[in-house]
């Protein structure tokens, strides 16, 4: 059947079972506009490319199948480029259209022209711009599957305004990718490995991960009695409610945990890189052992060299290993490392009337186990990372890039996919302002979600390090912030100010049940987390968490 290159593309994608699409719509690449005006997807469209993107890129995290997102060329795609580094820094599959300058005009730097290859070469797993119409479909089969083959990222297809034009008869045929299993002979070393050990530890990170490969994991690390850290912002990748639940590995991480990971002899790395973050800048690998598990062969020895290299989907090798026979091993290291972790869940009081750690208690005690929690970057997000409780995949949605903006768009992608579930937004002052045009698309598409605002009036991560690094020579780091409650309620948002601890869960019962998106700003004291502190000297003075 005979059809234009844009309406075969919106086929493709509807081929390939997108059933969301995020954008801001542009001139350049129109006439896929008016194809999926036919399409059974639902397309939302935002205030911001960067939203756009950053809500391709959790609906990815969320589905494990590339978030879709169509931009205009130019300023459309370095706007939404920050959501491409996001995906490509958490192995989250995304597929990024962007328009581009009819063929004719390609190389004569025309209006709003750009060479995404060079541009975006870098952060996407591949970058195609198709020479016609027929080449188009071959480009979005190639895309779908670059994007989940391997370790998942971000994939990047160039549309020129005439290749759309075009007629075709070429159909998307999705392509099927390899997926790769452990070999029987690396089970079988994997178990030798670990009756020789008398110390390891399983790791779990980012890259192909599902709710059945979180339940294989903690089956086998139980039968074994491994204690199992997560990488940083995992946390949801294995239930924290699990006996050999270890932690997070994370900037300021508990110090029992750092030991833990120093003082093994054994690394079982499930997906994952060991990254600098989870590794206290690889601080904490003293020789050990390593067994990397991973579907990329790249991968597998790009940063780290292992005494065995699985090249293996995390989701088989979970069955498999889950299968087992399990080794005996004395339980008291995996039962110390939890009890360790769920005394890090404990708190002194800091200062001001407003105690975010309180909040948190709150909501790990309120929400149920499907309920998503989402965040950006900023000092902030240590209160969900310290005190929330993960008890399911797929629960958890923060940027492992550290891009601040990300929590709100993330948050309502997750409503659009799960009408059904609560949706809570953990945002800074400054991380909300970066997103907060976003309120009207939550409006406009009916996106109810529950923000909670944590406003100490600066940009608190950076005045850490400058109260440290330059004491008493504070400059840029201090917000003049809006009303944020009647900021809301111009949207037509429900908005109200939390200004002690014990007013929260009642405003919070408020919020859940406004039947519109909702705002609570929690009024916290600068000094909560004294900006010249990490969590651990925070720790230590009693200001914070313990």
């Amino acid at each position: 059947m005979s059809r234009t290159a844009a309406q075969a593309l919106v086929r493709g994608l509807e081929r390939h079972g997108t059933e969301l699409a995020f954008c801001v719509p542009g001139e350049s690449y129109i006439s896929v506009l008016d194809a999926l005006h036919d399409s059974s997807i639902r397309l939302i469209s935002t205030r911001h490319e960067a939203a756009a993107a950053n809500m391709a890129e959790a609906y990815g995290k969320l589905t494990g199948r590339p978030g879709v997102c169509l931009v205009t060329r130019g300023p459309g795609t370095t706007h939404a480029s920050v959501g491409i580094h996001t995906a490509w820094q958490d192995s989250t599959p995304l597929l990024l259209l962007v328009g581009q300058v009819p063929r004719r005009l390609l190389g004569t730097d025309a209006f709003q022209e750009m060479d995404y290859e060079r541009f975006l070469g870098s952060t996407a797993k591949a970058v195609f711009q198709p020479a016609s119409g027929d080449d188009l479909a071959a480009a979005v089969a190639r895309g779908f599957l670059a994007a989940t083959e391997g370790r998942p990222g971000p994939v990047v297809i160039a549309l020129p305004e005439d290749v759309l034009a075009e007629t075709t008869e070429a159909e998307v045929v999705p392509l099927e990718a390899d997926e790769p299993i452990a070999p029987d002979g690396d089970l079988k070393r994997l178990r030798a490995l670990l009756e020789g050990a008398e110390r390891p530890l399983v790791v779990v990170g980012e890259g192909g991960w599902s709710e059945r490969t979180a339940a294989d994991v903690v089956a086998f690390c139980e039968a074994n009695e491994l204690p199992v850290a997560a990488s940083f912002r995992c946390q949801d990748y294995v239930d924290n409610t699990s006996r050999c639940y270890a932690g997070h590995l994370t900037l300021g991480m508990a110090p029992t945990l750092a030991e833990l990971v120093e003082e093994s002899d054994l690394l079982l790395a499930i997906g994952g890189r060991l990254g600098d973050i989870s590794t206290r800048g690889y601080s904490l690998l003293q020789g050990q052992t390593l067994v990397h598990v991973h579907p990329d062969p790249v991968e597998l020895r790009r940063v780290h060299e292992p005494a065995l290299a699985v090249r293996s989907t995390v989701e088989s090798f979970a069955e498999l290993a889950s299968r087992l026979d399990p080794v005996p091993r004395d339980p008291g290291r995996a039962a110390e490392a939890h009890e360790n972790y769920f005394a890090t869940l404990c708190y002194k009081p800091a200062p001001g009337p407003v105690e975010v750690a309180a909040v948190m208690e709150h909501l790990r005690k309120r929400l149920p186990p499907d309920a998503i929690l989402c965040s950006g970057a900023g000092n902030f997000t240590v209160w969900a990372h310290r005190f929330y409780v993960f008890r399911r995949y797929g629960t958890q949605l923060a940027p492992q890039s550290g891009a601040m903006g990300y929590g709100l768009p993330a948050a309502l992608a997750a409503r659009a996919l799960h009408p059904d579930r609560i949706i809570v937004c953990l945002a800074g002052d400054g991380d909300f302002l970066m997103s907060a045009g976003e309120l009207a698309t939550a409006i406009q598409y009916d996106l109810p979600v529950v923000i909670l605002l944590v406003n100490n009036g600066m940009y608190g991560t950076i005045r850490m390090h400058q109260e440290r690094k330059y004491p008493g020579r504070v400059v840029g780091t201090d917000l003049v912030n809006p009303d944020f409650v009647r900021y809301a309620e111009s949207f037509g948002a429900f908005g109200e100010a939390v200004a002690r601890t014990d007013e929260f869960p009642a405003a919070f019962e408020r919020a859940l049940t406004a039947g519109t998106p909702a705002l609570l700003e929690l009024r916290v004291d600068p000094e909560a987390l004294s900006p010249g502190q990490t969590l651990s000297e925070a720790r230590a003075s009693g200001a914070s968490a313990r």
